[in-house]
């Protein structure tokens, strides 16, 4: 992964979350976890993360209400949905939220570095679209008035 992503991995197994954070460990990404909804939303007070690996079934908040909070309060964010509970209600329901995607466990290392390199580059893109964006309506602001021309 290029830039060094920051990414949080949220899930209440830790099995999983150590899983994930040695799939992670030789991208070059800043890689940290969370073991419920509550600590993710804490963490990301403290630093907001490019990309949030989260579980959606977990004790206290479920990753559906950790989704639509993320997405609120840190909207540049990317957040990839991975389930051992897949179901298209789920699906539908975490894609209408904002999830950039949506995987079913098991998920091997490779899949896990696939997916969250796919964030950052979602994350990036829109990143740059943005500041194209802005530049575009800054040369549209600063351009002369033009005037019809009269013979």
């Amino acid at each position: 992964m290029n830039d060094k992503a920051s990414i949080l991995i949220v899930d209440d197994e830790e099995v999983v979350r150590r899983s994930h954070l040695r799939s992670l460990a030789d991208t070059g990404c800043h890689a940290e976890a969370a073991g419920d909804g509550q600590e993710a939303l804490q963490v990301m007070e403290q630093h907001p993360f490019d990309v949030v690996l989260l579980d959606l079934r977990m004790p206290g908040l479920d990753g559906l209400d950790v989704l639509k909070t993320i997405k609120q309060r840190w909207p540049d964010s990317e957040v990839v949905v991975i389930t051992g509970y897949p179901t298209i209600e789920s699906a539908k329901e975490a894609v209408r939220l904002g999830a950039q995607n949506y995987i079913a466990k098991p998920v091997g290392p490779a899949e896990v570095v696939k997916a969250a390199n796919e964030a950052w580059t979602h994350k990036r893109w829109a990143i740059h679209r943005n500041q194209n964006d802005r530049e575009a309506d800054d040369l549209v602001e600063r351009k002369p008035d033009s005037r019809p021309v009269t013979h």
